[in-house]
């Protein structure tokens, strides 16, 4: 039975051997095929150049990858030796990474080289929306004082009023010299707070070209066709959107506030007291000194306020790079397993059918090692031998003393000699027992 089936084996490794061959050609001619749509993606040149240059990097790349596993699938099965085994080993996965090196990541390139593309595309719109609301948020921070310069503003304001109405500060109405200080910080505080509006009005259209620019850059990535064409209007909104961001970090009017506080304080000229008498007079000096130590404490506040808004990070200098397709590929592999999977698969799949022969020839050598050499033996071979004994039978010449002669004989000419002689094309013929 053990005999049966070694023959059985035998048959169906002969059996598959013309379809082995046929599909290592059909898979080298797949990935042949892809390689060249991966290659054209990579070099620049005339079209017929690069035609003929593609052709003949993906034709080397079919005959490399057929050639070597023929002779992976020819040799492996039959190296029974553990090193010689390990040895082919080592050569199978140097070939495989060359093989991948070679074809593999072009084959995904032509998978799913457009994809990759898009997600490139993608990301850089994820990016660069993310700095416009940076810079925009940046652009807008100084918009948080407002209020306070405001109510500042109409607190001096108020309280010139109240002078000018009532005397609530020197007891003494009329236009004095406190109202005029007061005015004049009132005056001030409202420049600064027009500059803060305008410059928000700024910002807005600003922000609204940045997002028309993003708009475009979606639809780009989304749109359908040719993935190379739309990358080259991609990069000219990206341009674009830049130049938006850079003007909005530009825009900041917190550098404004920040000299318009200092000046506040620092710039601070109290009018001479005009009342006539030497009491108002002293009076308009105290309000003064308090009004000069109120706009003082508003001028640290301010200037503290632009300070936390100038220490805010800047947006980060962006630069979009296009990748070609091979390129996108191996920088976002991993949002590509199945296609990767796929082109590895084209190259790698003739090491399944290297490993069966392997196991298959393995069985076989097994089942006929456990075998006593008289099942073993095939019909072919006991005919042969029965001729040998009845051409033996006709010269008068015993078997059992043949065979003491030829062992006799051995045993002389090793006595003679310890060479051996490794040379098995020519056997020189038995001598046959002496006479």
């Amino acid at each position: 039975m053990a005999l049966g089936a070694s023959h059985r084996l035998q048959d169906g490794v002969l059996a598959v051997e013309t379809m082995t061959r046929f599909a290592l050609a059909v898979l080298a001619l797949a990935s042949g095929v892809y390689t060249y749509l991966g290659v054209r993606s990579l070099l620049d040149g005339s079209p017929t150049a690069v035609f003929f240059a593609a052709i003949i990097y993906s034709a080397s790349v079919s005959v490399a990858i057929y050639a070597f596993w023929s002779y992976m699938a020819r040799f492996y099965p039959h190296v029974t030796g553990a090193a010689s085994r390990g040895a082919m080993i080592g050569v199978m996965a140097l070939g495989c990474a060359m093989i991948i090196a070679m074809s593999s990541w072009l084959n995904a390139a032509a998978l799913a080289g457009s994809a990759a593309l898009e997600q490139h595309l993608a990301e850089t719109v994820q990016d660069y929306t993310a700095d416009l609301d940076q810079a925009h948020q940046n652009a807008l921070a100084a918009q948080s004082l407002l209020p306070d310069i405001q109510r500042t503003s109409e607190r001096f304001s108020r309280l010139a009023e109240d002078e000018r109405q009532n005397g609530a500060l020197t007891g003494t109405t009329g236009s004095g010299s406190v109202v005029q200080l007061l005015s004049q910080m009132s005056s001030q505080l409202s420049e600064l707070e027009t500059g803060i509006i305008a410059s928000r009005e700024r910002v807005t259209t600003l922000f609204d070209q940045g997002r028309a620019h993003l708009a475009t850059m979606r639809t780009l990535v989304s749109a359908p066709g040719a993935v190379t064409p739309r990358s080259d209007e991609f990069s000219a909104e990206v341009v674009a959107l830049s130049g938006v961001i850079t003007s909005l970090e530009q825009t900041s009017i917190a550098p404004s506030v920040k000299r318009a506080a200092e000046d506040l304080s620092l710039g601070f000229i109290a009018p001479v007291a005009d009342g006539k008498a030497a009491d108002l007079a002293n009076r308009q000096d105290e309000v003064m000194q308090t009004i000069r130590a109120s706009v003082s404490a508003q001028s640290q506040v301010l200037s503290q306020a632009a300070d936390e808004i100038l220490s805010r990070e800047p947006v980060a200098e962006r630069r979009f790079v296009p990748l070609s397709s091979a390129e996108a590929v191996l920088r976002y592999a991993a949002d590509f397993i199945p296609a990767w999977a796929g082109a590895i698969s084209i190259d790698l799949l003739p090491a399944v059918l290297v490993f069966i022969l392997a196991v298959v020839h393995g069985a076989i050598r097994s089942q006929e090692q456990r075998l006593p050499f008289a099942q073993r033996i095939t019909a072919a071979e006991l005919l042969e031998a029965l001729e040998v004994q009845r051409a033996l039978a006709r010269h008068g010449i015993e078997v059992e003393q043949a065979l003491e002669a030829a062992e006799t004989e051995d045993g002389r000419g090793r006595a003679d000699s310890n060479i051996t002689s490794l040379d098995m094309s020519v056997k020189a013929p038995r001598k046959g027992p002496p006479a």
